[in-house]
């Protein structure tokens, strides 16, 4: 009985998930970045964000995918911090 393979473009479950996560990091970075006052330094953000994630689009170790997904939590949540003190 052969192995049962999946199509070269079909992903597994697990990367799938993982998709999701970065999908939604990057969704709520740039809808922080909105928030930004300064038109200038929202489009610098912005651009620093995309040329981030394009930059790691072909990563596939997991460990190093898991790694990057905390790192940029902790960025956004920094943003977020920043964001919420200049208001105040």
């Amino acid at each position: 009985m052969a192995a049962t393979r999946l199509p070269p473009t079909a992903l597994s479950l697990k990367q799938f998930l993982r998709r999701q996560q970065v999908l939604q990091l990057y969704r709520k970075i740039l809808r922080t970045i909105r928030q930004i006052p300064n038109e200038a330094d929202r489009r610098y953000m912005r651009d620093w964000a995309r040329e981030d994630f394009k930059r790691n689009k072909e990563a596939t170790d997991e460990d190093a995918i898991k790694m990057m997904i905390t790192h940029g939590n902790l960025q956004l949540q920094e943003l977020e911090r920043t964001l919420k003190l200049a208001k105040s």
